[in-house]
């Protein structure tokens, strides 16, 4: 795309709420802004990347269509000490739908950013196959197994750089756009408004069975005991809870141009069964964030 002003787009990591970082590049390139740079963490490694890589059509069709029970499909379980999952079945999927790509050879500037827990680092990914940069910064601790890329066993980006601006501090664009997926929770606005839970009316036994287990993870009501989380929202809102703090001090001190807040309660880690719902919330933040500058 020529024409209009250049934007480094810095994706933030977030589970689910990084589908909401498709609406942003839909408002964006809507707009007539020419996306040259691209850094991510987690999720947003994992948008980013297929942008750059020219498949975010395919990948949108793709998740959009996505049922609870298939999100359940692709969690090949590891079986190890070092994750519950091995991520191995999705990474083989979206190669399939994306294609393999050397990070080098993208028609635009990408860096994965991702941890090096042994040397307690952050590593920026910027040549090398495409999906293992994307596999090694989505590695959330306890839940996916790390990955080894160039030698190095990383973790998930998010662990130390949540919203990765440093980056595109040498890009010569016009501006820097960061979408930030852990914002304080909302009150009101498109968040409030947009997003609703889904309800699954399905009979069928096999998955009523995985529904009832995704609804117990996901769930809102509380536990038998006030205030108790069972151990996967306790892993999730804890890594949460450390994002959150670790961001804030990140756009203190790098505040980008403009600044997309998706905030936190926007839906649950694993709702990537929300797709449409998330991708329309980033549109409509990325619109009200890009107008209130202009």
């Amino acid at each position: 795309m020529s024409g209009g002003k250049s934007v480094s787009l810095v994706l933030g990591s977030g589970a689910a709420r990084g589908l909401a970082h498709i609406g942003v590049i839909d408002w964006l390139l809507e707009h007539n802004y020419r996306i040259d740079s691209v850094a991510g963490a987690s999720m947003g490694a994992l948008v980013g990347g297929i942008y750059a890589a020219g498949k975010l059509d395919s990948y949108r069709n793709w998740v959009v269509a996505l049922e609870r029970t298939d999100v359940l499909r692709y969690l090949d379980l590891a079986f190890s000490s070092e994750g519950l999952i091995k991520g191995d079945r999705l990474i083989d999927t979206l190669k399939t739908m994306v294609g393999e790509h050397a990070i080098e050879d993208l028609p635009i500037s990408y860096t994965a950013v991702a941890t090096d827990l042994a040397r307690q680092r952050e590593v920026w990914l910027t040549e090398g196959p495409l999906f293992d940069a994307i596999r090694a910064s989505m590695a959330i601790p306890t839940i996916f197994t790390p990955h080894t890329c160039q030698g190095i066993r990383l973790l998930d980006g998010g662990m130390l750089n949540p919203v990765p601006i440093a980056p595109t501090f040498k890009d010569m664009t016009d501006m820097t756009v960061a979408v930030n997926l852990n914002a304080p929770r909302s009150s009101r606005g498109p968040a409030a408004a947009t997003v609703k839970k889904k309800k699954h009316e399905d009979t069928n036994g096999y998955r009523r069975i995985i529904n009832e287990f995704l609804d117990r993870f996901q769930s809102d009501e509380p536990n038998s005991h006030a205030g108790e989380l069972n151990l996967l929202e306790l892993l999730s809102n804890s890594f949460e809870t450390m994002q959150a703090a670790i961001s804030n001090a990140k756009l203190a001190s790098y505040p980008p141009d403009v600044l997309i807040n998706i905030p936190r309660d926007a839906c649950k880690a694993y709702e990537f069964d929300r797709a449409a719902e998330l991708i329309d919330l980033g549109y409509h933040v990325a619109a009200e964030a890009m107008q209130s500058r202009a």
